[in-house]
């Protein structure tokens, strides 16, 4: 995309920048809120479009059915205008035009917020409709356009500022990035691509006034670009997504994450999320902080951790180490659909997962019951299945032991009486796990510039899993896993009917109750955390139940729409139930790409 054209894009707002009246000190703060008044009175005119459709609606005349698809996409775009202002400014009143289309639980207390919205009303359009689902769209078309008719409101006594509003617009690429061009918010109607560039188009609508004071050329440049090709690919399952991101979207963050800095505003990050990284798939993008917030004492508790890794004193018996489960030559997994244990011919209830990237989670365990690396190991460490020790005796053995006694004095200097000694054992492990971030498979060489890293078929393996195959819609980028963009402040547990063998021609449910175990709520039955599939590859069998024996199998269950679609009873599935009719060139293609993603140790 040529400057010239950029520009032209800049031109309808261009009497609007130069007229609009700012407080002291503010660049873009007031044009931002002129726009979302205008954006929003447009989101509005739309859905009253949209609801005259659904009351001409014959569940009989396809015709009828199409027209509203295609004004629900037009709704779709115009939100797009005002989502990055909406969802960081007012994000809880944004929850009725744009959330999941499933039920949504609010722990600690289990409250849950029904389907609404406009992916709800996508999902109603994609099922057989009826006079009930006829009705259905007929009261959501009515809450959303009544609720958009009041957007306005929001702004009485707003104020905010050009810091806030730059993090805004932060939070909105990585939403195109991680879930606007796999088409999260519109799986059905496909319409991601379209989306994709009106939120792209707002961005640079927004950065106008901040690049017309910073001169900025390599984001003025990348933004561009990005449009163009957005707008020139709008077909979503041919979109080339590696080259969107490698040439322009990540180019663009890195420059625009320059710029901000350069500026002095920047803002403090949500959840895991770092903004001193290049872009968002970066080593370290996605990280906790330092707690200690001192790299040698840290450096200490990481010796110190790697140490108790290996040492089996940690169990009741002294039989068992961490690396019995967690074997570092085999990606920190035992290859074993559960794992052994502590007494002969036991097992444990579920797979072992590999630790690389453990950290990057917000929840720990298959069911999510731990909230942290150090809580986690604390429990295995009293699982009588598992390790069945008492910590406090582990710690004073430990103890006895010069050289652990050496190392412990020097990762632990200072004594917290508020806390008991043997939680010195959980800090050094956790400290331990959270260095597991190799970030050197050849899909991350790639993305560094190494454009031999990957293959033709790895390339359009990750474009299938991004986009087609839909995996990249709990699959987050770029871990890969249910950390959820843009805040990856919260992960995602879902319910995709695991059956409890791989014989997908003679179904069976598993038994296990997933996280109703820990939250006692119908929604979490079956549920279980989103892993990431980074080293997917080299660390079989999957899934919580280690049940199937190759990856093949897993994609076979993913394209036949999860339990659900194989005909098991799950009205509770998160998981789409429809076929997802992927050729069996496009399976290959993805598994392709899962081993793109093996790091080299």
């Amino acid at each position: 995309m040529s400057k010239n054209f950029t520009l032209l894009l800049f031109a309808s707002l261009l009497m609007l920048a130069n007229s609009a009246k700012r407080t002291p000190g503010s660049v873009g703060v007031e044009l931002s809120i002129a726009r979302f008044k205008a954006d929003a009175q447009s989101y509005a005119l739309s859905l009253e479009d949209l609801s005259a459709a659904i009351h001409n609606l014959h569940p009989n005349q396809p015709e009828s059915i199409n027209i509203v698809k295609t004004k629900l996409i037009y709704s779709r775009l115009a939100y797009k205008r005002i989502e990055y202002f909406l969802e960081h400014f007012f994000f809880t009143s944004s929850r009725i035009y744009n959330r999941p289309p499933k039920n949504e639980i609010e722990e600690p207390h289990l409250e849950y917020m029904e389907p609404a919205g406009m992916q709800y009303m996508e999902a109603i359009l994609f099922d057989s409709i009826t006079i009930e689902s006829k009705k259905e769209l007929v009261v959501q078309a009515g809450l959303l356009s009544h609720a958009a008719n009041d957007l306005h409101a929001l702004l009485y006594k707003f104020e905010t500022n050009d810091k806030q509003i730059l993090a805004a617009v932060r939070l909105e690429l990585i939403r195109i990035i991680a879930l606007g061009i796999t088409g999260f918010d519109a799986p059905m109607l496909k319409s991601g691509i379209w989306e994709s560039e009106v939120a792209m188009e707002t961005i640079a609508l927004t950065l106008k006034p901040y690049l017309d004071r910073n001169k900025h050329d390599s984001v003025f440049h990348y933004l561009g670009n990005s449009i163009m090709f957005l707008r020139n690919n709008p077909e979503f399952d041919s979109f080339d997504r590696l080259k969107f991101l490698t040439h322009y979207a990540l180019p663009l963050q890195k420059h625009l994450n320059v710029m901000i800095r350069e500026m002095k505003l920047d803002s403090v990050p949500p959840g895991l999320l770092r903004y001193d990284a290049a872009h968002m798939f970066s080593p370290g993008a996605l990280q906790a902080v330092d707690s200690t917030n001192n790299k040698e004492l840290t450096a200490k508790r990481v010796t110190l951790g790697k140490k108790l890794f290996f040492e089996t004193r940690l169990s009741g018996n002294g039989s068992r180490s961490c690396a019995s489960c967690h074997n570092p030559a085999n990606y920190f997994t035992d290859g074993l659909p559960r794992s052994m244990g502590l007494n002969p011919h036991t097992s444990v209830r579920r797979n072992a997962p590999s630790l690389f990237y453990v950290a990057s989670q917000q929840n720990q365990f298959w069911d999510g019951r731990a909230k942290t690396l150090e809580e986690q190991i604390e429990t295995v460490m009293r699982d009588s299945l598992e390790m069945n020790a008492i910590p406090m005796q582990s710690m004073q053995n430990l103890l006895k032991d010069k050289e652990y006694k050496r190392l412990f004095k020097k990762a632990f200097p200072k004594k917290d009486k508020s806390k008991k000694a043997e939680q010195q054992i959980y800090s050094a492990l956790a400290a331990f796990m959270r260095t597991l971030n190799p970030y050197n498979s050849d899909f991350d060489r790639y993305l560094a510039g190494d454009q031999k890293a990957m293959s033709d078929v790895q390339v359009s393996g990750f474009n299938l899993f991004m986009g087609k195959a839909q995996c990249g819609t709990c699959h987050f980028a770029p871990l890969f896993n249910g950390l959820i963009p843009p805040f990856y402040a919260l992960t995602e547990f879902e319910v995709i009917g695991t059956t409890a063998t791989d014989d997908l021609l003679n179904p069976k449910k598993d038994p296990d109750n997933g996280r109703m175990d820990v939250r006692a709520t119908p929604y979490y039955e079956a549920a279980f955390k989103t892993p990431t599939v980074r080293n997917a590859a080299v660390t079989g069998p999957y899934m919580h139940n280690g049940a199937f024996t190759s990856l093949e199998k897993v994609i076979d269950f993913y394209d036949k729409g999860g339990g659900a679609g194989l005909g098991l009873d799950l009205p509770r599935q998160t998981l789409s139930p429809l076929p997802l009719n992927l050729t069996d060139q496009e399976k290959k293609d993805i598994i392709a790409f899962l081993h793109a993603l093996t790091d080299k140790i």
